[in-house]
């Protein structure tokens, strides 16, 4: 099941203009660029930002995601007939050879349970070509990132064209670690409507991502920072090797 945010159509709508810096994707477009992908999975692919970011850059793109009002704002972008657009998790991928495959954002982390977390590395392992790479960032759970998940630090009112004024934030409503749950509120002023959406993210330490990698046959090519943000994340660079 996609949280609210992503399945909702009034919130799958002003996901974007909620969230319009999205330079946490350069990092991705940078790998794409240079392990001169061809072809690109991205799992988890929400509104499609990255996705046709890439597509802009004539690289062919399958994004699959299991919120279908997600998808189909993905589908209404400019350019959103360069990508093909499937609904669903991993297991409604066709047989692919990709290049790269990737997990932007939230999307490793949202990924919580172990049986689901593993089928999903076991099937972006399956669409990769041989010497293909994965790679997906999870924040390190010894920065606490949901510290500041609360309305104090997260309140924001943002003028939308077309929907009016929205109110936003968080806050965490439990913390049974590995495992953060919170939930997002969003006040609609030209109708007073309220809305809410409540979402769980898996803290997995760094040695436990590694080791249910090599797991999956992966090797470990780089755990990096995150650019925009040093020290907090830890960015996985896993590739299938040439032989297998």
């Amino acid at each position: 099941m996609a949280d609210e945010c992503f399945g909702h159509p009034r919130l799958a709508a002003i996901y974007d203009p909620l969230d319009p810096d999205r330079s946490d994707l350069d990092a991705y477009v940078r790998m794409a660029e240079e392990v001169e992908a061809r072809r690109v999975l991205d799992i988890g692919c929400g509104t499609g930002v990255f996705a046709l970011l890439l597509a802009d850059r004539g690289i062919e793109v399958v994004g699959v995601d299991p919120a279908e009002a997600s998808i189909d704002v993905a589908r209404s972008k400019p350019g959103g007939e360069r990508v093909r657009w499937i609904l669903g998790d991993v297991t409604a991928l066709p047989p692919l050879r990709v290049d790269l495959a990737t997990m932007t954002a939230n999307v490793a982390q949202a990924i919580v349970d172990p049986r689901t977390w593993r089928e999903t590395l076991k099937r972006a392992y399956a669409s990769l070509r041989p010497g293909g790479l994965l790679m997906f960032e999870t924040r390190d759970p010894a920065r606490r990132a949901w510290d500041k998940w609360n309305r104090e630090h997260s309140y924001s009112v943002v003028e939308i064209p077309g929907v009016g004024a929205v109110e936003s934030w968080v806050e965490v409503t439990d913390t049974a670690f590995p495992l953060v749950t919170f939930r997002g509120t969003y006040v609609f002023a030209a109708d007073g409507h309220v809305l809410t959406s409540h979402s769980t993210l898996r803290f997995r330490e760094r040695q436990e991502v590694e080791a249910d990698l090599l797991a999956q046959g992966y090797a470990v090519d780089d755990v990096r920072e995150a650019p925009d943000r040093p020290g907090r994340e830890f960015v996985f660079l896993a590739r299938r090797p040439e032989t297998d």
